[in-house]
């Protein structure tokens, strides 16, 4: 859309056509002067038939130009303006050596969760993003943060047996996680919270205490259980014994537990389709809900009268003291 800024500068048309008569009256006096009648089918040369009408429309023309820059031209353009808080969400990864059971195949339970959380990440706006890692403690591997790269990063170089403590530490995740949650002023804050064991480690062993003290700052948690039924192998390395096989022990009471006195939900996945759907899930319940405000911009035009008016008057005043200087 454009308009202009100043637009009373447009009521000064008429000096345009006020300036170019007097110039194409200058050009009738000279040509009178040179022996010529005014009227153009009388003028026998080119330089003559010019210096007629080039000094009047070229005036007015430049004249007229001015004029427009003088009013401000302006292109307006609308846009959204984006939610000054969205969501802040910390996820809780289980780094333990359990994660690395192959019943999510063609990944291992960890590599399966790390795509489906990057997944997750990739679909946020507005909403800052923090990472946990657990196993038999618990430490903040990414802080809250705008920089999806970043949480990215960490989500693709996290590894098994990452805080270098057997266990998995469960009650120790989520305080971990309420902790960097409880100082943010975001209107939701959540924790997701994906393990494919018991809490049998940690500080914390009251996981019922654990999901109160989240529910005090009003955080909700989401725990996602990532085991499929009964045994699953672990790729060892070794020739000697290539695979180790490990029993189902999921704690699906307690993450139940976790999430109904937080206000969020337990999910169970048994293979990477069901944890995508999970997150998907996830990510559609915990939306920022805004008003849409617009905004409009302004970007000046003016300079595309201006340059060429003064291009053009610049070519008049040589014109007339060169070419048009004597008119034959």
């Amino acid at each position: 859309m454009n308009l202009f800024k100043h637009p009373w500068f447009l009521l000064l048309m008429p000096l345009a056509g006020l300036l170019a008569g007097l110039a194409r009256s200058q050009a009738a006096r000279r040509l009178g002067a040179a022996g010529m009648p005014a009227p153009l089918p009388a003028l026998r040369t080119v330089r003559a038939r010019l210096f007629a009408l080039v000094p009047f429309w070229g005036r007015l023309l430049a004249v007229s130009l001015l004029i427009f820059a003088l009013a401000r031209p302006q292109k307006a353009s609308r846009g959204e303006v984006p939610p000054a808080e969205g969501i802040d969400i910390m996820l809780a990864l289980d780094t333990s050596y359990s994660m690395a059971a192959e019943d999510f195949a063609p990944q291992n339970r960890l590599e399966a969760a790390k795509k489906a959380a990057a997944d997750f990440v990739r679909k946020r706006k507005n909403d800052r993003i923090g990472v946990t890692v657990f196993g038999g403690t618990a430490l903040l591997a990414c802080p809250l943060t705008l920089d999806y790269q970043s949480v990215l990063e960490m989500l693709d170089s996290s590894y098994l047996n990452m805080t270098r403590a057997d266990g998995t530490a469960v009650g120790d995740a989520i305080v971990t996680a309420v902790n960097h949650l409880k100082e943010s002023k975001a209107k939701s804050r959540v924790v997701i919270l994906l393990t494919d064991g018991r809490s049998n480690s940690g500080l914390v062993t009251d996981l019922a205490l654990a999901a109160k003290t989240a529910a005090a700052y009003d955080i909700k948690v989401y725990t996602i259980g990532t085991a499929g039924k009964g045994r699953a192998q672990i790729s060892t390395g070794d020739p000697m014994q290539p695979v180790i096989y490990i029993e189902e022990d999921l704690d699906e009471p307690a993450l139940r537990e976790i999430a109904g006195l937080t206000g969020g939900e337990f999910y169970r996945a048994r293979n990477s389709r069901e944890l995508d759907q999970i997150y998907t899930k996830i990510d559609s319940l915990e939306r920022t809900k805004f008003e849409a405000k617009t905004y409009t911009s302004y970007a000046d035009l003016y300079l595309y009268f201006l340059a060429p008016a003064l291009a053009l008057l610049t070519l008049l005043f040589v014109l007339e003291r060169t070419y048009f200087r004597t008119v034959p």
